[in-house]
């Protein structure tokens, strides 16, 4: 049986796709293809890989900006163009792609100065988990990359996530000689360890899990503490005399985290709270040690055409590679399972999804 989506109309054959039906609930089922309109194009998927932030929609069942069930789910993949809309002049068929989960207006105030990641009229790609995938006119314009011939599409898959660090990296200006301090081992705090050491920055790490932190150090992490279950983090870095940081980087998305990231950052240093607190969450600062220590706090969110270029970059250049944080592999009709594990606290870093048998 085809089930039908909104915005799916039957043409040839159907494809097989994960569809986020709920909390907790995803199915996998055949899907008619849509027609192309204009300007779009259909990636056949090659890599497709998870994502913590996929964790969190199938916890909630819902993201407002990003994806309202029943629909196509996941938002990290790498493939080839298999068809082209009128309108589409740049691209052929066979043409090796990647393709960032969003693009911006380009007109709103954000656009015009330069801060595309807060654009007020963002429109999100999900689909991944799919055999293939439609990708809107706008991302064919501002965010649909071309390949070199011989990037793998596994690599390439983390340009999104990558192009999210990239962001963060600049807005924290990190630079050679840094003592830069990572809170967070998943993927996003792995590639701020690449990433600073790629730069030349010294960098310690604060995590948990044992394969996280071996995977730090790999990565160049030249300290690494297991936090344990985080609390007195500050206290347990700061009593093993660990050098004053220049930046630190919140990785992980707590209130006590960032609170406590803000107590070992040394003084005229930065803080990125790149880590998002649920909603309503609260954090207690104290205001006299970020005045009388004039820190700079920043929250980085999301990305930009110019970083997702970036990104890309690092990974051509190898920099950045998909054996260093994708550590497993699964079907895509095992993806349910896949995501009950990870809710129930599977630590693999990033799971490859095979889209096909």
């Amino acid at each position: 049986m085809v089930f039908p989506i909104a915005g799916f109309v039957s043409i040839n054959n159907p494809v097989r796709a994960a569809i986020l039906c709920g909390k907790e609930d995803i199915q996998i089922r055949e899907i008619d293809p849509p027609p192309l309109k204009t300007g779009e194009v259909r990636i056949h998927i090659e890599a497709a890989l998870t994502c913590g932030t996929d964790l969190k929609v199938f916890k909630r069942g819902y993201h407002a900006k990003m994806i309202v069930p029943p629909a196509v789910f996941g938002h990290e993949l790498a493939g080839v163009i298999s068809e082209t809309a009128p309108g589409v002049t740049d691209w052929r068929t066979g043409d090796r792609v990647v393709a960032a989960n969003s693009a911006p207006c380009g007109e709103c105030f954000y656009c015009r100065n330069e801060t595309e990641n807060l654009c007020d009229h963002l429109i999100f790609l999900n689909g991944a988990y799919a055999e293939s995938i439609v990708v809107p006119e706008r991302i064919v314009k501002k965010n649909l990359l071309r390949l070199k011939p011989d990037t793998d599409f596994c690599d390439a898959a983390l340009v999104e996530p990558l192009a999210c660090v990239v962001q963060g990296v600049e807005d924290t200006r990190l630079r050679a000689g840094q003592h830069v301090l990572v809170i967070g081992v998943g993927p996003i705090g792995l590639m701020f360890v690449a990433l600073a050491g790629h730069l030349g920055c010294e960098v310690t790490v604060a995590g948990r899990h044992e394969s996280r932190l071996a995977a730090a150090r790999r990565l160049g992490a030249g300290r690494v503490f297991d936090i344990g279950d985080g609390r007195g983090l500050a206290k347990q870095i700061q009593a093993a005399q660990a050098p004053p940081f220049d930046a630190v980087i919140e990785a992980v998305g707590k209130p006590e985290t960032w609170e406590a990231s803000v107590e070992l950052v040394r003084k005229g240093g930065a803080v990125n709270f790149f880590g998002g607190c649920p909603a309503g969450a609260k954090v207690t600062l104290d205001a006299a040690l970020i005045h009388y220590t004039s820190l700079t706090l920043r929250a980085s969110f999301h990305h930009t055409p110019r970083t997702v270029r970036r990104a890309l970059e690092f990974i051509e250049a190898g920099v950045i590679r998909a054996k260093d944080f994708v550590d497993g592999e699964c079907p895509l009709s095992e993806l349910p399972k896949l995501f009950e594990s990870m809710a129930n606290g599977n630590q693999a870093v990033k799971t490859r999804i095979r889209v096909r048998d």
